[in-house]
């Protein structure tokens, strides 16, 4: 926990750092928008769905388009100013008036939060390497949650004054919590000189010393198996809009108290911290890396299972069901993600580390945009069959991962052997 919430290495620490003031924004951002939204800018719950899907959009193009521009300015460069810019966007939520302003900023808003992401994770496939990559990783989505919680704390006391000046000042205080954000990354070059040249494709001096053009690293979307990588781990990605939608939604159709929504997300929590960086170990190596995911699919078609039958006990039955799932689904969802993260660092050509991250990016980007849509048109809709539909989409998207990071080692180790039989005949 030490290592986790105070690294020792200067870049570990400076992203965890800011990613502490970030992940608290986020938790107040999350717990107070809506109201904010409605009752303090006026809009109608129409207007901001409507909003935030355009604004959804733009991120998904942010994404990739982060991770092409961090492959040549670098991502150390990116990442402080996508999220300065979103601290304003936040602070400039405080000035919307009426819908235009608001899905304005919400598109300079989202599309810096998607920036912010891609240009992390972008500094991770460039800094780190191995095992290290994916631990760096895992820790700070410990961060995430434990801060994304406190942040949730921190935003009860807007909701208990319930006024607009309330509201009005949480708001500022995301957008002040995202600049303080900023200020270990900007230092963070300066610390750390190694860093600049790390983080392009190739050293802006080399570049000048030569004659012939710089060869650069294919794009990630001509990468057939990265693609498909992207395509299945965003897929599974989709289990996202059963916590924040779904989950809430059903949990109201069922006979458990509304306020088993609280238990199941401080039960995530919990989960995610205690055993989010014990299952990423060994996710660095790409044919684990698919099995992970396998694994951790097959628990969350478990847990819509469980979900599902929570709609026929009584009071009793059906909390303890939640529970029982929620804690199946929070298992699902750390293998899932440590695989995924393994598959997205180790197929992607390190040439053009930005460009392939972008791309893992704008594949969760598209799963966030529809997973509120896909999860009420299946297991809000219609019940049991919904559910059952939404675990044997995540257990078949799943399981495809597998057989793809099992292919991509099977010609990787191949290639190995060629090479050690071509250098053996030279030798010879």
């Amino acid at each position: 926990m030490i290592e986790t919430f105070l690294p020792h290495d200067r870049v570990a620490r400076s992203l965890t750092l800011s990613t502490m003031a970030f992940a608290l924004s986020s938790g107040v951002f999350y717990t107070v928008s809506a109201l904010y939204f409605t009752r303090v800018i006026g809009l109608d719950a129409t207007t901001v769905g409507l909003g935030l899907g355009i604004a959804g959009g733009v991120g998904v193009l942010a994404s990739y388009g982060a991770g092409w521009l961090s492959d040549r300015v670098g991502a150390h460069r990116v990442q402080p100013w996508a999220v300065g810019v979103n601290g304003l966007a936040m602070l400039a939520y405080t000035l919307a008036g009426n819908a235009l302003v608001f899905t304005l900023v919400a598109c300079v808003a989202v599309a810096m939060r998607s920036a912010t992401g891609t240009s992390k994770q972008a500094m991770l496939a460039r800094w780190y390497t191995g095992p290290e990559r994916v631990a760096v990783r895992a820790r700070m989505r410990v961060v995430t949650n434990v801060f994304i919680g406190l942040g949730t704390v921190v935003a009860a006391a807007a909701l208990l004054v319930d006024t607009a000046a309330a509201y009005q000042a949480a708001m500022l205080s995301v957008g002040v919590l995202l600049l303080v954000a900023t200020v270990p990354l900007v230092r963070l070059p300066r610390a750390v000189p190694a860093l600049a040249d790390a983080m392009v494709e190739t050293p802006v001096e080399e570049v000048s010393q030569r004659d012939a053009p710089v060869e650069r690293g294919p794009s990630p979307w001509h990468d057939r198996t990265y693609v498909a990588s992207v395509v299945c781990n965003g897929v599974v990605a989709l289990h996202f809009g059963l916590q924040t939608v779904g989950v809430p939604l059903w949990i109201a159709t069922t006979e458990a108290p509304t306020a088993m929504v609280s238990v199941l997300l401080v039960l995530n929590t919990v989960v995610v911290a205690g055993l989010q960086v014990r299952a990423s170990r060994g996710t660095h190596d790409v044919r684990r890396a698919g099995v992970a995911v396998r694994r951790g699919s097959w628990l969350l078609a478990g847990a819509c299972v469980a979900y599902a039958l929570a709609g026929y006990g009584d009071v009793v039955t059906a909390c303890l069901l939640l529970v029982l799932a929620a804690v199946v689904h929070a298992l699902g969802e750390i293998l899932g993600e440590a695989g995924g993260w393994g598959m997205a660092f180790e197929l992607a050509d390190p040439r053009r580390a930005g460009a392939y991250q972008g791309l893992t990016q704008t594949g969760y980007a598209v799963a966030a945009m529809l997973s509120p849509v896909l999860v009420t048109a299946t297991a809000i809709q219609h019940g049991t069959v919904g559910w059952v539909v939404l675990g044997a989409l995540f257990a078949t998207a799943g399981t495809a991962a597998a057989w793809v990071a099992r292919r991509a080692a099977a010609r990787r180790t191949g290639a190995s052997d060629e090479l050690s039989v071509s250098a053996g005949t030279l030798t010879a």
